[in-house]
């Protein structure tokens, strides 16, 4: 087995609020290799961008890394300085926020921000560096980008300026890609763009892309492999095409069923029943069972532990949906469900 560019082992991100410690982040272990791309999915606060960045060290007061560990290139993130944590971000493992106006500076032109960039990381000159810069924005689609480098972000457009901070996010090749829902706030075609151009690009140069999103559309096109997270926990993982055609968890199968183009004409939209619980107020046993048509007895008192499957899958269910041939639990599993 080959070491994974990254890997990420019982990681556990917690927050000091006026109710309590909570817990954002229980027990998420995932690995990504050098070409690879992983979906994060999930709700809104299932705890997907605290892991994405906590891979970049971005935890601050009253949250932080209470166990677990990060490897990129084998070497461990957790419990180095912030020092030496610069030294990493935007060079071994980068991110790209959802809005790109959090990550370009409006008041600096596009070049002084990308040779800035590369510059921090690598001792190259002015010249060397901005022509870097001009053939990044140039294989992200930018248009005359030797001009576009004399810009400031205000004259971009959305889906342009998004190109700007995925083209400044690779500009160190970095082993990692974190995308924190960078598509959601523009229009389908200019998403569809922007979604293969990042593929072509993690094939290219070899960069693993940890994608997090809510939306298992952009998973199902872009993704190898896919994580679902829940309430802080991944409650399902697997490679994409097995997990979405045949999802083991209920609360996976509630997700792919509220997609709108699965759902005929004049039907209203399917839906999960309920609300996400509150991380500080979290049932004892399975947190989805209150929300899941599949839940009995043990579901509502017994945390359910990651259990592997055929084919490189898991999932932390009592009751799975569809469970492969031949293992333990298929025969449960036809009994159980309704």
């Amino acid at each position: 087995m080959t070491t994974p560019v990254l890997d990420v082992r019982d990681l556990q991100v917690t927050f000091s609020t006026r109710e309590g410690l909570v817990t954002a982040v229980d027990g998420v272990s995932f690995r990504v290799d050098a070409g690879e791309v992983m979906g994060l999915v999930g709700e809104s606060g299932s705890g997907k961008s605290v892991t994405g960045l906590a891979v970049l060290g971005l935890i601050d007061p009253p949250g932080r890394i209470a166990a677990g560990s990060i490897k990129v290139k084998a070497t461990e993130l957790v419990g180095q300085s912030e020092k030496a944590l610069q030294k990493v971000r935007g060079k071994d493992v980068a991110m790209i926020f959802q809005d790109p106006m959090t990550t370009l500076n409006p008041v600096l032109r596009i070049d002084t921000q990308m040779i800035e960039a590369i510059r921090a990381h690598e001792q190259v000159s002015e010249k060397a560096a901005r022509e870097r810069a001009r053939d990044a924005l140039a294989k992200v689609g930018i248009p005359s980008p030797e001009e576009r480098l004399n810009a400031y972000p205000n004259q971009f457009s959305g889906g342009m300026r998004q190109r700007v901070a995925i083209a400044t996010a690779l500009l160190n090749r970095p082993a990692v890609l974190v995308a924190d829902e960078p598509t959601t706030a523009l229009d389908v075609t200019i998403q569809a763009q922007i979604l293969s151009e990042v593929q072509a690009l993690c094939a290219e140069t070899g960069t693993a892309l940890v994608w997090i999103t809510h939306d298992l559309s952009v998973i199902a096109g872009l993704a190898d492999k896919v994580a679902v997270m829940y309430a802080g926990r991944v409650v399902e993982e697997g490679p994409v095409a097995d997990v979405l055609e045949r999802p083991i968890h209920p609360y996976t199968a509630g997700l792919i069923g509220s997609v709108p183009s699965r759902n005929k004409r004049g039907v209203p939209l399917a839906q999960i029943p309920g609300m996400t619980p509150q991380l500080s107020k979290l049932p004892p046993g399975c947190p989805f069972a209150p929300r899941c048509g599949y839940s009995t007895d043990p579901c509502r008192t017994i945390r359910p532990e990651r259990t592997p499957y055929p084919g490189g899958r898991a999932a932390r269910c009592h009751n799975p949906l569809d469970v492969p041939p031949n293992t333990p639990k298929a025969d449960a599993a036809r009994e159980l469900t309704p």
